[in-house]
């Protein structure tokens, strides 16, 4: 995967999101999320990925809950809960095999999208493990002190609310430092960019291409 082009992994992300949409079987969905699986193994991603993963799947089943006590059908539940952790996945996918800087790259030239809106697609995903990161060391942080939220999965949920404080106070200070960084280099200013790196398409993302675009078009006219 990680020889695969950065456009063709945005792409995989785009179709596999209208894949889980109109998906409405659950061993069709499920065979989905077995693939995603296939291929971040296959990547060789870190220990760190797999928690996230397992985080993901507990996720799926809270949500699973929260909707059979709401509508009481369990394979809507199911298909619900299938449904958002395949488009949550494919975006492990593109994170875990791609550069931020290919992937910039490849939507200023091979897009052509203004490089300033590139870029901030790319720094709010480049954000997403850092934000991770900095959950698990406030969570560390109060532990330490003796902060251990305890209760039902109300109770706990809202225990929460005591990470999203400092979380946000160190969005905000990361923010800023990035916007004084891109003022102190000149970002937004006229002059002519040019890329170290070229990003081309060869057969490979072709065939890649073709084949989920034909996929695609199965799932919409069936």
């Amino acid at each position: 995967m990680h020889k695969v082009a950065p456009i063709t992994k945005l792409a995989l992300t785009v179709f596999v999101t209208i894949w889980a949409i109109l998906l409405q079987s659950l061993p069709a969905l499920a065979l989905l999320i077995t693939c995603q699986i296939i291929i971040l193994m296959l990547a060789r991603v870190g220990i760190v990925i797999y928690k996230g993963i397992a985080s993901l799947f507990i996720f799926a089943a809270v949500l699973a809950g929260i909707q059979y006590f709401i509508s009481n059908d369990m394979i809507l539940s199911a298909v619900t809960a299938s449904k958002m952790v395949a488009m949550t996945l494919v975006f492990f996918i593109l994170l875990t095999t791609t550069r931020m800087q290919d992937l910039s790259t490849a939507l200023v030239v091979q897009c052509r999208i203004p490089y300033e809106y590139a870029f901030m697609f790319t720094a709010a995903l480049r954000f997403i493990p850092d934000f991770l990161a900095e959950t698990k060391a406030i969570q560390e942080a109060q532990a330490c002190r003796g902060y251990s939220p305890q209760g039902n999965l109300i109770r706990r949920f809202l225990s929460y609310m005591a990470i999203i404080k400092p979380l946000v106070l160190k969005a905000v200070t990361r923010s800023e430092t990035m916007a004084l960084s891109l003022e102190l280099r000149g970002f937004g200013s006229r002059k002519l960019r040019s890329f170290g790196n070229k990003i081309t398409l060869n057969t490979r993302d072709y065939a890649l291409l073709i084949s989920m675009a034909t996929f695609t078009s199965y799932l919409i006219i069936h």
